[in-house]
């Protein structure tokens, strides 16, 4: 038996079939669509700022009672009945959405946020029901109620009708206008102290609290009966005063500009200082990670540009930051005075925060969104990078400008798309001289604290105990111990390879310097509760730390070699490297009629340490001369020079911007100013020639006999003299 035939219309052609919307849609876009009651709150606030109000009360009335309510009350523009008629009761309608294409600014000088059209449904996620009083100016007062519950019961969405009137103004009285919400039924009823407070900071924060706007708004919070909740919240201007560190910039129009300042802290000598200064935004391609925080995937074979420049900022407009950092070291913490309301303090407000045109985009910057990936990026470089713990931010984008920037349906953050990409690309490149000039005066202060104890004792043998203990108190020791031993024998091996070798001063003091920081950094964390599989990737990095430094020891055996022998090694292998980045090769030490000097060292560390150089040289040569300009100005000078003092040195030049930091920063452990650069090259560098009775140099062009044109970084391999027979 063969199915009925399809109903058609006289042509044949099929029917033409409306969707029918089921009422509860409108549950979907509010109740299941919010992701909780703050945001729920937090939307009707944004819905006042596109009303052009200047203030907004939040009010959580009766939330000990069994009739509690929300009250939402604004001094914007208010509604007429044709509004609510054909835009409110429209989900979906682009009203909004025209109005900020065509750049139709309010009285206030503000484009709307909202662009989709259901933001006012998010009423749904608070309660069942909403009565809303609004005015428009020389306009009667309109009063809707919604009761949800009912409404969500009919069949169809056009079943679905909620009351609406006008009446002469009761509440809106005179030239006053603006929106009055109250809902009641409430779904969430254990409003306590913490979710109070919780959502006072959402309220709050939707302007920056120090971004200096022209925009009057001012949104607040009340709670009658509970009015300690909200007052005692401390001060955000005093606490932040406190900040040793302060870092602006600016990134417009392919222009960086930053200013980095550090006040001091009181009891500790080190004088404050201010830096300001302009150059290239220094990026690093966006690459996938691991749950570990390690980078995946493959670079493309076109270079990646490590600077960025006015396409990077396309769809996303200027963009400029504010930055508060602290620091949780006991020495340091404890000087700022309140230590405890500070941690506290940063606790809830920690990370960075977005904002455009002035106000908020969630959920960036709150206790569990790490949008910029901080604490994955402090785990690979700890004594470095700054977490979202230690930082109050902002970034402030501009709504016209950055319209490849979309917020999701969900409020939750904008869209993963390339804009977003680059947008993080830019930040993070931003961070990076902060991180710098902080991790300077971190190092000093260090110094300056530092007890006159045993450096081993101290730095390595205490930390590792305390180590221990933290991980049986939390319970994580039965996978952390074997860790722990592990990092104890690999040092004590290292320890005693360098003391038979007779170097243990300065080369013990480098180790010194970076096994402690990872110990400490690691303690920190198991003490503050940290996720286990963070704890557990930072242990496996200790480790594989250690483990580097005894296969650097293992690695051959000192003999005397050839320089020359040397430096065509590293030519050969980095030949691609030299066509890939289109850099020239000046290297008078292969010349025919050059000199084969020759010393005693290891080659396949030496060799390491000289590729090195050249990886530094390769990255900063696409800094000042980008990939998109036809680089001819790109190259790199390797030669052997015998005047420099202690013995034959292999110099490498480049025409880079040159270094601007002393010889005993740059060959610090995790001391990098690439945005993702880990910091261990120059100082790989100096340990290999230190480990080789050498040193590593930084000469001056002249002294090291280098032509003019490379007016870059010049650095020095210095080898021990060979011995006479």
């Amino acid at each position: 038996m063969n199915p009925p035939a399809a109903n058609t219309d006289a042509g044949g052609n099929g029917l033409e079939l409306p969707f029918r919307p089921r009422a509860r849609l409108l549950q979907l876009l509010g109740d299941e669509l919010i992701g909780s009651p703050r945001l729920a709150v937090f939307e009707l606030v944004k819905n006042a700022y596109d009303a052009d109000a200047a203030t907004v009360r939040v009010a959580l009335e009766n939330i000990d009672g069994p009739e509690a309510s929300i009250v939402v009350e604004d001094d914007g523009d208010g509604m007429t009945l044709d509004i609510i008629r054909n835009i409110w009761l429209v989900p979906g309608h682009d009203h909004r959405a025209r109005q900020r294409a065509e750049l139709r600014r309010t009285r206030r000088g503000r484009l709307p946020l909202g662009e989709k059209g259901v933001g006012r449904f998010a009423v749904h996620k608070l309660g069942n029901r909403i009565e809303m009083i609004t005015r428009s100016e020389s306009r009667p007062e309109c009063v809707l109620s919604i009761d949800w519950a009912a409404l969500i019961r009919q069949q169809d969405l056009s079943d679905a009708t909620v009351r609406v009137f006008e009446r002469d103004p009761i509440l809106f009285r005179g030239t006053r206008t603006g929106t009055f919400i109250t809902v009641s039924e409430l779904r969430e009823r254990n409003w306590t102290r913490g979710e109070v407070r919780r959502l006072q900071r959402h309220v709050t924060t939707i302007s920056s609290p120090f971004a200096g706007s022209s925009d009057e708004f001012t949104p607040w919070l009340e709670v009658p009966g509970h009015e300690d909740w909200v007052t005692s919240v401390p001060d955000a201007d005093a606490l932040l005063s406190r900040a040793p560190w302060q870092f602006e910039f600016r990134f417009v129009d392919g222009c960086f500009d930053w200013k980095y300042r550090f006040q001091g802290v009181a009891g500790i000598p080190l004088e404050p200082r201010e830096i300001p200064r302009a150059g290239p935004l220094l990026i690093q391609p966006e690459r996938d990670m691991d749950e570990f925080g390690v980078e995946q995937g493959s670079r493309s074979l076109r270079p990646s540009p490590a600077t960025a420049d006015v396409s990077t900022a396309k769809g996303i407009g200027p963009v400029e930051g504010r930055f508060y950092v602290f620091d949780r070291d006991r020495p340091i913490l404890r000087r700022l005075g309140e230590s405890q309301l500070i941690r506290n303090y940063l606790d809830e407000n920690g990370g960075i925060r977005v904002y455009r045109d002035g106000i908020r985009v969630y959920n960036y910057g709150e206790p569990d969104d790490d949008w910029l990936g901080l604490d994955l990026r402090r785990v690979n470089t700890p004594t470095r990078n700054i977490s979202r713990n230690i930082v109050v931010g902002a970034v402030y984008l501009s709504l016209e400008a950055s319209s490849d920037l979309k917020e999701k349906t969900n409020r939750e953050g904008f869209v993963e798309n390339p804009a977003l990409l680059r947008l993080k690309q830019i930040v993070l490149g931003a961070l990076t001289p902060l991180q710098v000039e902080r991790k300077k005066d971190k190092d000093k202060i260090r110094r300056l604290t530092s007890r006159g104890r045993d450096p081993e004792t101290r730095g390595i043998k205490q930390p590792l105990q305390q180590l221990r203990l933290a991980a049986r108190e939390r319970k994580v020791d039965d996978e952390l111990e074997p860790l722990i031993d592990k990092v104890e024998r690999d040092y004590d091996e290292f320890r005693d390879s360098m003391l038979r070798a007779g170097l243990s001063g300065v080369g013990l003091a480098i180790v010194f310097h970076e096994i402690e920081q990872g110990v400490r950094a690691l303690c920190e964390l198991i003490e503050a509760g940290g996720e286990y599989e963070t704890i557990r990737s930072r242990a496996r990095e200790l480790a594989r730390v250690l483990g580097g430094f005894t296969d650097l020891l293992r690695k051959g055996s000192r003999q005397p070699n050839s320089l020359k022998r040397l430096i065509r090694r590293v030519r050969d292998i980095n030949q691609v490297r030299f066509r890939k980045h289109r850099v020239r090769l000046d290297c008078p030490a292969l010349e025919e009629d050059a000199p084969d000097v020759r010393s005693s060292f290891v080659f396949g560390l030496a060799l390491g340490a000289l590729n090195n150089l050249l990886d530094n040289a390769f990255y900063w040569l696409r800094v000042r001369w980008p990939d998109e300009a036809v680089p001819p100005g790109r190259a790199i000078h390797i030669s052997v020079n015998l005047d420099l003092t202690d013995g034959p040195a292999i110099v490498v030049a480049d025409t880079g911007p040159g270094l601007i930091d002393e010889p005993e920063e740059l060959t610090r452990p995790f001391f990098s100013r690439r945005p993702v650069g880990m910091g261990i090259g120059l100082y790989y560098a100096s340990l290999v020639m230190e480990l080789g009775d050498g040193h590593l140099a930084f000469p001056d062009a002249r002294e090291a006999d280098v032509p003019e044109e490379f007016d870059g970084a010049v650095v020095a391999l210095v080898f021990p003299k060979e011995k006479k027979t």
